[in-house]
């Protein structure tokens, strides 16, 4: 589905995604209602994905996956975005996201509160106090 506008590039495109999800090039003949959720993270990723976007929304990629598979959610997507696709995520854990995000913003109440890259704003001691919480520092 995600190359229905361009069938055409549908070998090329799978198999750029198939790449970077090896596990989907396995399963490739699998419904993807009997996956679990990480593996169907990286289905709607990955077809999200198929139409070269240059740019990518995540809302809350890692919601409700097991701690191995937000592992590879943020893996993924670090290699998605060194691959030339910029990533703007939405994401609950935000420790993990700013851990690999070149720019980050702390929304309070709905505004931003704090901007800065990710490894400030993680070191920053407002934001450590106030949204990441003190097993933040010991990272």
């Amino acid at each position: 589905m995600g190359l229905f506008l361009r069938p055409r590039n549908f070998r090329e495109r799978f198999e750029a995604v198939a790449e970077l999800f090896p596990l989907l090039g396995k399963r490739r003949r699998q419904r993807a209602g009997s996956l679990s959720g990480g593996e169907r993270q990286m289905v709607a990723m990955g077809r999200a994905l198929m139409m070269e976007p240059s740019v990518l929304l995540l809302d809350e990629p890692s919601a409700g996956l097991s701690p191995a598979y937000q592992d590879e959610v943020f893996i993924r997507c670090r290699r998605i975005n060194e691959a030339g696709v910029s990533i703007v995520m939405v994401e609950q854990n935000a420790r993990r996201c700013l851990q690999i995000c070149h720019r980050g913003y702390v929304l309070d109440q709905g505004r931003n509160a704090y901007t800065d890259t990710g490894t400030e704003l993680l070191e920053d001691p407002k934001v450590v106090e106030l949204y990441l919480g003190t097993l933040a520092r010991t990272r």
